[in-house]
């Protein structure tokens, strides 16, 4: 079987490269973008957000007491305190949809329940505050305030569902993280230290990540041209911690943890971004094989069909932190309709084709297409429901 699967593969490279008119300007032209779009991935959240994330997934494997995640966020946990949390992460995360992927990945591997996980999946991108606000001062209050209801409302509604749907499984998985516990022994740190720790670990990907606001003005503005200081005393701050707090063998543990999160993720996060550049382009760009003047006929109006395609369209193009407001606002200015305006912001941020390739490693191929639907399914009925309050 593994045989015949690499034969296939193999074939079918063999068939693409054979048959595609790689002479073709717009074929070229698409290439271009697939590996432009992977060129701004990789300088815009590789050093600034993917790597803090990916210490934090191998921080929170190693040190986080697999008990207290079980505790919280296991299928036995208080549900109200669960999908609470959960649902309210990416307030403090200004992270993009790949970039939640190994905090995701870190907390699920950890013994988190899968409806609390899929809750902080989704609400990791799709609330981030910064978003929000500049949702609601550029698109209008309306689409701000019911992006940020419709963000929580979804969270822990699909959680609560893909928590139903294989509450078996979940339970045995529950079952099997509390039989296979290890004695963790004593506490090697205080609560406080561990707390603090984490602490120092999230605004470092807080500050890093930090958007470049519209106005040269005020507090934002201030913690955006400041931030890189902010993040070497953090770093500093983290270097103390891990020399006085850590011993060698807890230090080697967590760069392993966090090397095996990177391999497992950033790949197939790679081959995601240059599928989506391929077949969309870059979001300033109409170089795609899917030409944006496409989409906006396909998304004018409030009608059903144009909700479900920004629905869909959005679970699979790529955005960057807070790029996805100034592409709505020009597709609203191409005659996009409020509705799906807010489909494309409910599914847009949480989902992206590379995403999902990292959520089916983790998760499988049922309940990653289950999740996808899941969220394409709520964005088209929100849009319907928001394009039918505002009239337009």
């Amino acid at each position: 079987m593994e045989n015949l699967r690499k034969l296939s593969m193999l074939a079918g490279v063999f068939i693409a490269v054979y048959f595609i008119p790689f002479q073709h300007p717009n074929i070229q032209a698409s290439i271009m973008e697939a590996f432009l779009l992977l060129q701004y991935y990789v300088r815009e959240h590789v050093l600034q957000t993917l790597i803090p994330a990916f210490f934090i997934a191998g921080a929170i494997a190693n040190f986080l007491s697999q008990g207290s995640v079980i505790k919280y966020f296991g299928g036995g946990a208080h549900k109200v305190l669960a999908y609470s949390v959960a649902s309210v992460s990416g307030s403090v995360l200004a992270v993009c949809s790949c970039t939640v992927l190994p905090l995701f990945a870190g907390i699920y591997s950890r013994g988190a329940g899968l409806g609390p996980a899929i809750a902080f999946l989704y609400s990791g991108p799709a609330i981030n505050i910064l978003a929000i606000i500049l949702t609601a001062r550029v698109l209008g209050w309306e689409l701000g305030l019911a992006r940020a209801v419709g963000a929580v409302i979804f969270a822990i509604v699909i959680g609560l569902i893909m928590a139903v749907l294989y509450r078996s499984e979940d339970r045995e998985r529950a079952e099997a993280n509390f039989q296979g516990m290890d004695d963790e022994g004593p506490e090697k740190r205080s609560q406080a230290q561990t707390v603090t720790y984490f602490l120092v670990l999230v605004m470092i990907l807080v500050f890093a990540a930090l958007g470049e606001p519209q106005e040269t003005a005020g507090l934002w503005y201030f913690l955006y041209q400041a931030r890189w200081y902010f993040v070497a005393v953090l770093l500093l701050i983290l270097g103390f911690m891990i020399w006085r707090w850590f011993d060698q063998e807890e230090r080697t543990s967590w760069v392993e943890s966090t090397w095996g999160f990177t391999q497992q993720i950033l790949p197939l996060l790679f081959a995601g971004v240059l599928v989506a550049g391929l077949l969309m382009g870059r979001p300033e760009s109409d170089a795609g094989l899917i030409p944006v003047h496409y989409i906006e006929a396909l998304v004018g109006g409030n009608s059903f069909q144009a909700n479900l395609v920004a629905s869909v369209l959005g679970a699979f193009m790529y955005f960057a932190t807070l790029t996805e407001v100034p592409i709505i606002q020009g597709l609203l200015g191409s005659g996009m309709g409020q509705g799906p305006a807010l489909a494309l912001l409910l599914a847009g941020p949480a989902l992206s084709l590379p995403n999902m390739l990292v959520i089916r490693s983790v998760l499988g191929t049922p309940k990653t297409i289950i999740f996808v639907i899941l969220v394409a399914i709520m964005a088209t009925i929100s849009g319907m429901i928001f394009g039918t309050i505002m009239g337009v």
